[in-house]
């Protein structure tokens, strides 16, 4: 349910009104726009008290939200939210692009991918400490080890770093290091890593599952917002199909399609969607004219040694011609790319 507040309402009528809310047993959040300023009331809305709160002081109508889910929906919010880390926008227009490694490998192997993608014109930087992998032998990541040197990076740097956490028992101790807290593919129905991630506050960067409907995605984002953590950015890495030429079947198709049913800022990361450096460079240009907020890119400093997803990630070399291109694209629409 949306509580819409009269223009020129006074503060004071908007805590009263979100006080008794409260007391009905309603989770809130105030939304103050230009005009007016709106109360999301999420709940049991059998328990409301509908005629009490329309003659409240200050209160000008009420609007039940129709999707299932609710904080994330653009009847909520109607317009785009925009996720501030640091002095970076992600949203509302501004591109914003995540470049690194796939796993941190040795403060060698890092700092030489962190330097690569900053002069190229990244503004954040991508790492895996923990690594969720489909065979228990593979490389599992350097663990708390990775965020030290992740945190050294940054620091050389001046870039904030987006890493993942994938054990509820590790959230507190990514959440000291990490400046975004990414949940991967495999972990976006894991709601209790969910909640626990939203009671953070961190902003976290949400992966679409693979073989998740965008319902299903949005839902998940509705479990961190519901947490506690309203700075979600979803992200857009491939699905599962029945085609075999590449790794998942990248879906611009969802980019529009949740522009329209949500607020939140989308990004779109074509390294594991196509699972081949050779078609990153034409799905990022792709995904940036089809709306996109940002990309997520992985950079090795030598592919062919990564210890994680070396046929997918681009060289310093690539990668800087590629965002060359991406800034002509950029103007070209309209759009920011610092």
């Amino acid at each position: 349910m949306i509580i819409v507040m009269r223009p020129g309402s006074k503060q004071q009528e908007v805590n009263k009104v979100e006080q008794r809310l409260t007391e009905l047993g309603f989770a809130t959040h105030v939304i103050v726009g230009e005009e007016k300023t709106v109360i999301g009331a999420i709940g049991d809305k059998a328990a409301l008290n509908s005629e009490g709160i329309l003659n409240m002081p200050g209160v000008e109508s009420m609007v039940p939200i129709k999707k299932p889910y609710k904080l994330v929906s653009r009847e909520l919010k109607k317009n785009c939210s925009i996720i501030t880390v640091g002095n970076i926008k992600i949203g509302g227009g501004n591109l914003v692009v995540m470049a690194g490694p796939c796993a941190v490998e040795s403060e060698e192997q890092l700092m030489q991918a962190a330097l690569a993608v900053k002069q190229a014109g990244a503004t954040i930087l991508r790492g895996g400490a923990f690594k969720p992998r489909t065979s228990p032998y593979a490389f599992q990541g350097m663990e708390e080890e990775g965020l030290k040197l992740l945190a050294k990076a940054s620091q050389l740097t001046g870039m904030p770093i987006v890493t993942e956490a994938v054990d509820p028992r590790d959230v507190e101790l990514v959440a000291q290091y990490a400046d975004i807290i990414q949940i991967g593919a495999r972990n976006m129905q894991n709601f209790r890593l969910l909640q626990e991630v939203g009671q953070t506050g961190k902003p976290v960067l949400l992966k679409r599952g693979m073989c998740a409907t965008i319902e299903d995605w949005l839902m998940a984002a509705e479990y961190i917002m519901a947490g506690g953590s309203h700075d979600v950015i979803l992200c857009e890495r491939g699905i599962r199909t029945y085609e075999t030429a590449v790794r998942n079947t990248l879906d611009l198709s969802a980019v529009p399609v949740v522009k329209e049913l949500s607020h939140l800022p989308l990004i779109v990361d074509p390294s594991h969607a196509t699972g081949y450096a050779r078609y990153v460079a034409p799905l990022a240009k792709g995904a940036i004219a089809v709306g996109a907020d940002g990309l997520m890119i992985e950079v090795h400093p030598d592919p062919s040694r990564a210890l994680c997803d070396g046929p997918q990630s681009l060289t310093p070399e690539q990668f800087t011609a590629l965002m060359r291109e991406l800034r002509g694209l950029a103007e070209y629409i309209g759009v920011n790319l610092p």
